[in-house]
C-alpha cells in the first residue's frame, strides 16, 4: 500500500527530471557542446547525491507551509503537481515544479481547512521573483568576467571549445547536485511527515533515515526522468528563447547552479549567519526560471537583441498558471479520493482547552476571557476551532497561532521499545537520557513533551532569539520533530 502511494511521487519526480532536471544541461546539449547520453548520465548521478546528503533543508521549508499529515494526502498533492507539470511539459514549456507543489499543498490546506503558514508562503514566493534576478545578475557578472579573460588570455579557438566542453559537464554536475539539494523537497518533501516508518538500520549497523530512503527513490525518480523525456525542453531552453553559443551555455548552467546551491545550502547559511550577515532562506526554487533568467542577463549585456519576447511571455504565463491549476487539481482529487474512495487524506488533529492548555496560555498571558465559553468542549478539526474562535474575540493571528499551539491535542507515549530505536548520530547522548528519564510518561500536547525535555536537559532549551542562536534553535526544532515523530502514537483507522 506505502508502494502505491508513493507512486505519485515517482511520478512527479519523473516530471522533475523531464522538465526542471533537463535545464541543467539544456543548453549545453542545445548547442551541441554536450551529447544527450553524456549530460543524462551525469546529472542523474548527481542528482542522486544532492538529494540523499543535502535535502532536508528546503524540505523543513516546505513543511512549514503546511504538514500534510495522511499518505493519502501525499499521493493527491504529489500528483497534482505532477500532472500540472506533465501538461506543461508536453507543450513544451520549462515550468516550475516548486511552484506546482507549493499550489498543490495549498489546495491541501484549503480541502481540509488547514491554515497556510503565511510567512513560509511570502518567503516561497519572494524566493520566485528572486530566483531569475540573481540568475540574471550572475550571468551578466560572468559573461562580463568569461570574456575579458579570453580576451587577454588569446586562448586557441580549439584549446577554448575543448576547455568549454569539459567545464560544461563539471559546471553540469555541479548543477546537478544542487538541484537535487534543492528540489528533492518538491518530489518527496510531503511524504516525509506522513511516512509511518522514521529510521531504517542497514547491515545491523547504519542507521538510515527514513527521509533519505525517500530522498534516494525520488532522486533516481527524476534521473529516469532526464534520461527518458527531457531532450524537448532542453531545446526550448537552450534555442527557443535565445541563440547560445559554447561560452554563454556555459555561463548560464554556472549561474544556474550557484542560484540553485545559495537556496539549498545549509553549510552556507551557518556561516552567514555565524559571521552576523543575513541568510539565504533554505527553499525549493525553479532551475527552469534560474536558467531562464540566466539566459536574459546575458542578453541584456549583448544588448538585448535576439530575445524571443513571445516564447518567454509563454514561459511567464506557465508559471502563473501552474500553482494555480496545481491547486485546483489537488483540491477535486483529495474531494473525490476522500468522498469517492474512502482514502485518509488528512490525520485528524483535535483542539481543546484543556486545564494544561489554559495555565500555558495564561503564563503567555494570551488568555482572554472569552475563552471560558469553549472549555471542556472538543473540537474535532482546526476548522472547527478557528470558526469557535473567531466568535466573540479580536485577536490578531499572531495570538490565534499561540491558541491553536497550545490546545492542539496530540498523542505521546515514551515506551521503551522506541526508546531504544533512537538514533544516536541524531540526538545526543543528554538528549537521549532526557527521553529516557520519561519512561512510561504520555502527554497530550506536544509542547507538554517539549518542556519535559528541556526541564531534563539544557540541550533541549531553545536559546535566545538571536541571529547568532539561529541555526542551533532550527537544529533543535528538527530534534524536537525526530522525537515527536518517534513517540506519537497514531490513531486506529475505523
Amino acid at each position: 500500500m506505502i508502494l502505491l502511494f508513493l507512486s505519485s511521487g515517482l511520478f512527479l519526480g519523473w516530471s522533475l527530471g523531464a522538465n526542471d532536471a533537463a535545464n541543467v544541461f539544456g543548453t549545453a546539449v542545445a548547442t551541441r557542446m554536450v551529447k544527450f547520453r553524456t549530460a543524462a548520465i551525469v546529472t542523474g548521478l548527481f542528482v542522486v547525491v544532492g538529494a540523499v546528503f543535502a535535502g532536508a533543508g528546503t524540505t523543513a521549508t516546505l513543511g512549514d507551509l503546511g504538514a500534510v499529515n495522511a499518505l493519502g494526502g501525499s499521493f493527491m498533492v504529489a500528483l497534482a503537481a505532477a500532472l500540472s507539470v506533465m501538461w506543461m511539459t508536453r507543450a513544451g514549456l520549462p515550468v516550475s515544479v516548486s511552484q506546482a507543489i507549493v499550489g498543490a499543498i495549498v489546495g491541501w490546506n484549503l480541502f481540509t481547512g488547514t491554515g497556510t503558514d503565511v510567512p513560509s508562503l511570502v518567503k516561497i514566493v519572494s524566493s520566485w521573483i528572486a530566483c531569475p534576478i540573481l540568475a540574471a545578475g550572475f550571468a551578466a557578472v560572468l559573461y562580463l568576467a568569461v570574456r575579458a579573460l579570453i580576451d587577454r588570455v588569446r586562448i586557441h579557438l580549439l584549446e577554448l571549445d575543448a576547455l568549454t566542453r569539459y567545464l560544461l559537464i563539471a559546471v553540469g554536475a555541479f548543477g546537478a547536485f544542487a538541484l537535487g539539494a534543492n528540489n528533492i523537497a518538491n518530489v518527496m518533501g510531503v511524504f516525509v511527515p506522513a511516512f509511518p516508518a522514521r529510521t531504517f538500520q542497514l547491515f545491523g549497523a547504519v542507521n538510515v533515515s527514513a527521509a533519505q530512503i525517500l530522498f534516494l527513490v525520488g532522486g533516481l525518480a527524476i534521473a529516469i526522468g532526464v534520461f527518458t523525456y527531457s531532450e524537448r525542453v532542453m531545446q526550448t531552453v537552450g534555442k527557443s528563447l535565445f541563440k547560445l553559443n559554447p561560452v554563454t551555455a556555459l555561463v548560464v548552467v554556472l549561474a544556474e547552479s550557484l542560484v540553485l546551491f545559495l537556496f539549498a545550502s545549509q553549510g552556507l547559511e551557518s556561516w552567514l549567519v555565524a559571521r552576523g550577515l543575513p541568510p539565504v532562506p533554505l527553499v525549493p526554487v525553479s532551475s527552469s526560471q534560474a536558467v531562464i533568467g540566466a539566459v536574459i542577463g546575458i542578453a541584456v549585456v549583448r544588448g538585448g537583441r535576439g530575445i524571443k519576447f513571445g516564447v518567454l511571455g509563454r514561459v511567464a504565463g506557465g508559471w502563473i498558471a501552474t500553482p494555480v491549476i496545481a491547486a485546483l487539481v489537488a483540491f477535486l482529487g483529495l474531494f473525490v479520493l476522500q468522498n469517492v474512495f474512502g482514502v485518509t487524506v488528512r490525520r485528524p488533529v483535535a483542539f481543546e482547552l484543556t486545564s494544561s492548555a489554559i495555565r500555558r496560555l495564561a503564563d503567555q498571558g494570551a488568555w482572554e476571557p472569552e475563552f471560558g465559553l469553549l472549555t471542556g468542549t472538543r473540537f474535532a478539526s482546526e476548522r472547527e476551532f478557528r470558526a469557535a474562535l473567531s466568535r466573540g474575540t479580536g485577536l490578531d493571528a499572531s495570538a490565534l497561532e499561540a491558541v491553536f499551539s497550545a490546545a492542539a491535542i496530540d498523542s505521546f507515549v515514551i515506551d521503551r521499545l522506541r526508546l531504544a530505536g533512537l538514533d544516536p548520530s541524531v540526538l545526543s547522548p543528554a538528549q537521549i537520557g532526557a527521553v529516557a528519564a520519561l519512561l512510561s510518561s504520555s502527554y497530550r500536547h506536544a509542547w507538554e513533551l517539549e518542556d519535559a525535555l528541556a526541564a531534563g536537559s539544557s540541550e533541549w532549551a531553545p536559546l535566545p532569539d538571536t541571529r547568532a542562536n539561529r541555526i542551533a534553535n532550527k537544529a533543535l526544532e528538527s530534534e524536537l520533530r525526530y522525537v515527536f515523530d518517534t513517540f506519537r502514537v497514531q490513531p486506529r483507522a475505523p
